[in-house]
């Protein structure tokens, strides 16, 4: 359990007196710099009760000051609410299909539409063979998955690590992977040549590190430890973007029980956990049995996503649930083991592994507990894994078309774009509304707060910035076009995840996105 430390000493709160702030003028951010106090810190009593007056005052021109920050970045007026505009927004966008392939070393590699529209709308930068700059509105979206994720293997008990990419090769060579990953594992020596992998796994680094702790009970566990981490894998040919890379981001989680039978309820318990996260986020995924691999254990399931340019091979039976990774079957093998139905074959993108790992590790670190009859046991273990990335890249492969990017819809990076019409056009004076709009949206439906964004760029078109809208895909897209001159102003709502358009007053609005789920 994390305790919260103590509250500033008085000493910490005296030697704050002397910090220099920006100044503020009546019309915005001047950027200059002035003493709001200058006097020295001396810890004298007599001058105690004085120097916490100016701390207080201190603080209340702070918190002041933070309204008028966010208006220089966004140029909204001193006093309003800010307002997030896509002018200011660090996107590069790549719009003409030669733009795209002229940011890949050979354009035969673009061969997948995630890859394909990442690179378009900027939500994806290379930086060198299989590593890419995230950009802007990918963090935003990575940053809903992982919430996504923390809600939901919290929700079964699992507490939040973070270990180090830099693993020592000892306690690879303890397993012997540091040889059976062969090619496929990062390696560097540091100055003192000691050698170390950038992890593309934990399980040796997780369990050396309960194997450490010597007084644990039974009664403590299980323990359901997870990260959400860069990885890191030495590809031979990487491709298809964020679906194949040396460098991305997953979601791993450690579990360590009491007995098999223990273990194998968690196993379930964090499927079922898998189950309910791709599905709320839409994605219609396979659970397979699969090979364990060089991670080892006694059984393996992936989660499959089902799609043309998935690498991976499975079978299904649509007499019963029986679903299975090629690579576990018997070539000649025709149909179902389970009911002997017909068996069909489809190609996946693979978003999620589970391993029960049994005594693999523990018994290799030694990672005991003392059992209900006062003895040490050995941990049962197991391993789960989550491309975070990787999901980001296969939801867009598998929802978007081919020109338009579309997202599960708690992911979005915003989740509405107002356009306000042409600078010079003949419904200009409904700019002013728009914004009206903008306000009422962020006061009357909250947790759209910091989920709305203005396109400003009123020197192009409404039917400009409405493409580019289409092409970025918010799931909300608002134009205050001719209707929005009539008593009452009616904006036209663009719904891009159903393909509706419709006219709505503002208190049609309201209601129509009061009823947005977001994390």
């Amino acid at each position: 359990m994390f305790t919260p430390s103590p509250s500033p000493s008085l000493r910490s709160l005296i030697c704050l007196v002397g910090i220099r702030l920006p100044t503020v003028s009546t019309t915005g951010w001047e950027g200059g710099e002035g003493t709001l106090i200058g006097h020295k810190c001396f810890c004298v009593p007599g001058v105690m009760e004085g120097l916490l007056t100016r701390f207080r005052a201190l603080a209340t021109c702070s918190h002041q000051l933070s309204g008028y920050v966010s208006c220089r970045f966004h140029h909204c007026a001193p006093g309003r609410g800010k307002r997030l505009v896509l002018s200011q927004v660090f996107q590069p966008q790549n719009l003409r299909e030669d733009q795209v392939l002229s940011l890949e070393d050979r354009s035969g590699d673009l061969t997948c539409k995630s890859q394909r529209l990442m690179l378009q709308v900027g939500l994806i930068h290379p930086a060198s063979s299989g590593c890419y700059h995230l950009l802007p509105y990918t963090v935003r979206a990575m940053e809903k998955l992982v919430r996504v994720i923390d809600q939901e293997m919290q929700g079964i008990g699992g507490q939040k690590v973070n270990m180090p990419s830099l693993s020592p090769a000892e306690l690879w060579r303890a397993t012997s992977r540091w040889d059976l990953m062969g090619k496929e594992l990062l390696r560097l020596r540091d100055r003192h040549g000691k050698e170390y992998c950038l992890g593309p796994t934990h399980e040796e680094a997780i369990t050396a590190l309960v194997a450490s702790q010597k007084t644990l009970s039974y009664k403590q566990l299980p323990f359901l430890l997870y990260q959400v981490t860069r990885k890191f894998r030495d590809e031979p040919r990487p491709r298809f973007g964020l679906l194949r890379g040396r460098e991305f981001y997953m979601k791993d989680m450690y579990t360590f029980d009491s007995s098999p039978e223990a273990a194998w309820q968690t196993y379930s318990l964090v499927c079922d956990a898998y189950d309910r996260l791709l599905d709320r986020l839409g994605l219609r995924c396979v659970k397979v049995q699969a090979n364990v691999g060089s991670i080892g254990g006694t059984m393996s399931h992936e989660f499959q996503l089902p799609v043309d340019v998935g690498e991976d091979r499975f079978v299904f039976c649509h007499s019963c649930s029986f679903s299975a990774n090629l690579e576990t079957l018997d070539l000649s093998q025709k149909n179902c083991p389970a009911c002997q139905g017909p068996l069909t074959e489809t190609k996946g993108i693979e978003v999620g592994h589970t391993f029960y790992l049994g005594t693999k590790y523990s018994s290799i670190f030694n990672a005991q507990f003392i059992n209900v009859h006062g003895k040490p046991s050995l941990a049962e273990m197991g391993c789960y894994g989550l491309g975070v990335t990787r999901i980001l890249a296969a939801a867009i492969e598998v929802l978007s078309t081919e020109d338009c990017i579309r997202w599960p819809g708690l992911l979005a990076p915003y989740q509405v774009c107002l356009i306000p019409p042409k600078k010079g056009s003949r419904e200009e004076v409904a700019v002013e509304l728009t914004g009206h709009l903008y306000d009422h949206i962020t006061e009357a439906v909250p947790q759209l707060r910091g989920e709305i964004l203005l396109d400003d760029r009123t020197h192009l078109t409404i039917g400009n910035r409405l493409k580019d809208a289409n092409k970025f895909g918010y799931p909300f897209v608002i134009i205050a076009g001719k209707r929005a001159l009539e008593d009452p102003a009616h904006f036209e709502v663009w719904c891009q995840n159903t393909g509706q358009v419709v006219f709505l007053t503002t208190e049609g609005v309201m209601e129509l996105l009061s009823q947005v789920q977001v994390v």
